[in-house]
């Protein structure tokens, strides 16, 4: 780390601690701020019950504790995930550490915002919100949330949402890696600030699309309807997730009637539900067939181990590392000194 940061006396010993299905992140995490995991395993009983056990001393400590609420290939639901990290904050809690933190690059419900006009629903993100405060957590850290106002469902003398922007980066890795083109789409009306933030860090083009939704169904695009014009251009669609797919092939297909050369699709959170790698893949072959190039991007804020050689991902585990390391010293998490200790570390 810089200097400027690591002149700042830390508020507490600064620990890592693990949920399984976060293990390779928070792995490698630890390896860049050179210091090794607090020892803890799940216990999972035949009942479907689980809890989970610190097996080192965390007294006073200030704790970070991970977790995957979506994770490809572990057999648990998000639920079961989420629970999960419930007893890892709470052990945390009662085990005496100073700080609790739980990190969970991708928010849980984040989408789950609110009501939409229907009246007999919950709010997700509010609860779960409400249940990682009530277990002892006193930071929730996330990157690039759905609703940054989802913050605001926090007590904010128990507990703070910590939401952590990778898009400046993450553009920047997108234009060296010869990955963004000439023209930022969003994927719908609501997507156009991020599709904008997008576009004006890389000095692009920017268009939009319309989606028009079946809502009687659970994660169904009926079309999309392009607003801008795309002839002959190379075309990055930007999200912040990619869940089954639909909206990825709603939009692919009304950038190519309109004419577009090339599409990539980028994410932040690759969820990559159901059906989302047969259609994308369908969406690859095709590509091939008619002699066009088209690519997905993610980063490992979701990771794939089995991913095919057409996607291609961003790591965020060394700005997650800076991160970490400020709020230990007190430091910022935004600006120029964060930038500047990123790039010492990769």
């Amino acid at each position: 780390m810089s200097a400027a940061s690591s002149a700042r006396t830390p508020r507490a010993p600064l620990k890592i601690l693990t949920c399984e299905a976060a293990r390779p992140m928070a792995e490698a995490v630890a390896r860049s701020l050179d210091t090794s995991l607090v020892r803890g395993r799940e216990t999972w009983f035949a009942s479907g019950e689980g809890k989970f056990i610190i097996e080192d001393n965390v007294r006073g400590d200030d704790l970070y504790i991970f977790q995957a609420p979506v994770a490809p290939g572990d057999p648990r639901s998000v639920y079961d995930r989420f629970v999960m990290l419930l007893h890892a904050v709470e052990a945390a809690a009662l085990s005496d550490a100073d700080h609790i933190t739980a990190v969970v690059p991708y928010y849980p419900g984040a989408r789950q915002d609110k009501r939409k006009g229907r009246t007999r629903e919950g709010i997700s993100a509010g609860l779960f919100a409400r249940c990682l405060q009530e277990a002892g957590a006193s930071r929730v850290l996330c990157v690039d949330i759905h609703n940054e106002a989802i913050g605001g469902m926090f007590d904010p003398s128990r507990c703070r949402l910590e939401n952590v922007s990778v898009t400046a980066r993450f553009a920047r890795w997108l234009r060296k890696s010869g990955l963004c083109g000439d023209t930022v789409a969003s994927p719908d009306l609501g997507g156009m600030e991020r599709a904008r933030d997008y576009a004006a860090a890389l000095s692009l083009d920017l268009v939009g699309l319309s989606k028009e939704r079946d809502y009687s169904r659970p994660n169904t695009v009926v079309g999309s309807t392009l607003i801008g014009d795309v002839q002959g251009r190379s075309v990055m669609v930007v999200d912040d997730m990619v869940d089954t797919g639909g909206s990825v092939v709603a939009a692919v297909d009304e950038l190519k009637r309109r004419g577009a050369r090339d599409v990539t699709v980028a994410c932040i959170h690759p969820l990559m539900s159901g059906p989302a790698w047969e259609r994308l893949g369908a969406l690859r072959a095709r590509a091939e067939a008619e002699g066009w190039r088209f690519r997905l991007v993610g980063t490992s804020a979701v990771h794939h181990d089995t991913a095919p050689s057409w996607y291609e991902e961003y790591r965020i585990e060394p700005l997650l590392a800076v991160v970490l390391d400020h709020i230990n010293r007190r430091g910022s998490v935004t600006g120029a000194q964060l930038e500047e200790d990123i790039e010492s570390l990769v």
